[in-house]
């Protein structure tokens, strides 16, 4: 706004422009947010679903990159090798394929995957039914007000910090199972070539079936609240029906209400499988965290790539040339590869059961 300001002698002087004040600047951002609302929405919106996208790209290419000279001196051996020895760090430098690495240092990760792999399947195995279970019993069985409160208890469950549930792994419940439930489990399992992975020594708690308890205790709120949302929102219409047709409430459940949300009970359990393939510090604390041994058994002592990024990054840098460093870096892509195998085996399952969803259930 321009304003004309007199001198003493009444006489005009030089017109001077206030700048616009804070009102009309809001005002006119607000005027143009509201001509430019679609597009706004549009363009923020394919911003938004591009930035996930971009963050993995990202972080895969880093990794790689990083991993490359590793990648060219492990070879295939890196995915079916078990050996894990950084060799003489204090000696002489050797050159294989330009890279620089120390005398002696040789990698190989299969026990590593083996073992991410079979704690991740203990813990969907344990931790499925008593998800789905808890789920069913939430939405259909408990009173509400009880309801309320475990699912309060879940959520709470969900958010206790991973190194509280594998410090609580460590030292109470290994040796719990070690010393008065695994002896009896091994004492009576028949000696025939599946069940006999079952028996063996004990140990002392830290182990392949510790970790996989542990693991399913960390997985089943992410489960159990994923699947009690789907239960709530079965229609109570095709449940009552099968009530009124004398279907008991197991059979209602198999029937109707489980097949209905099928689709979704199995991207729950996507979930709760990428968050046990990840897991590093609570799998780090109860499974021993051994680099070149499979278990012998299910409590036998192991490791995982997560516990091994998370326990051998300190003494990595103890390597000068950081051929070990760029080792970690390799096992790190090749986690990377296991969780984007089991995301694409979890939606081709989807796909394949979604159309297997009706209304009245499979097979009713």
């Amino acid at each position: 706004m321009a304003t004309i300001d007199r001198a003493a002698t009444g006489k005009p002087v030089a017109a001077r422009h206030e700048p616009a004040s804070l009102a009309t600047a809001l005002r006119r951002c607000a005027a143009f947010l509201r001509r430019n609302e679609p597009h706004l929405w549009t363009w923020g919106g394919r911003t938004a679903a591009l930035v996930p996208l971009v963050a993995l790209t990202l972080t895969v290419l880093v990794l790689t990159l990083k991993a490359w000279p590793a990648i060219k001196v492990n070879g295939a051996h890196f995915l079916v090798g078990s050996d894990w020895k950084p060799g003489n760090t204090y000696g002489a430098t050797v050159h294989t394929d330009g890279v620089a690495h120390p005398l002696g240092s040789s990698y190989g990760a299969w026990p590593l995957i083996a073992g991410t792999l079979q704690s991740s399947v203990i813990a969907i195995v344990i931790a499925v039914p008593v998800s789905v279970g808890t789920a069913f019993a939430l939405t259909e069985r408990i009173p509400r007000w009880l309801a309320e409160i475990l699912r309060s208890a879940i959520e709470i469950l969900a958010g206790v910090p991973s190194v509280l549930i594998g410090l609580w792994g460590a030292l109470t419940l290994g040796p719990l199972l070690a010393n008065d439930v695994y002896p009896v489990i091994a004492d009576h399992m028949p000696d025939i070539p599946v069940f006999s992975y079952f028996r063996g020594p004990t140990y002392h708690g830290e182990g392949l079936l510790t970790s996989g308890i542990v693991l399913a205790l960390m997985i089943v709120p992410i489960i159990a609240s994923t699947t009690r949302n789907l239960f709530a929102q079965v229609p109570p219409l095709p449940k009552e029906g099968g009530e009124a047709l004398g279907m008991t409430d197991w059979e209602v459940g198999r029937r109707i209400t489980i097949p209905w949300v099928r689709s979704g009970i199995i991207g729950a359990t996507m979930l709760g499988l990428g968050r046990a393939l990840g897991e590093t510090i609570a799998v780090a604390m109860v499974s021993g965290s051994l680099l070149n041994t499979i278990a012998p058994n299910i409590y036998g002592t192991m490791g995982t790539i997560a516990a091994a990024l998370v326990t051998q990054l300190d003494s990595a840098f103890t390597d000068g040339t950081g051929f070990e460093v760029r080792t970690l870096a390799e096992l790190a892509v090749v986690l990377v590869g296991v969780l984007l195998v089991v995301n694409m085996l979890g939606r081709l399952i989807i796909r394949r059961t979604g159309h297997l969803d009706a209304p009245a259930g499979q097979g009713y």
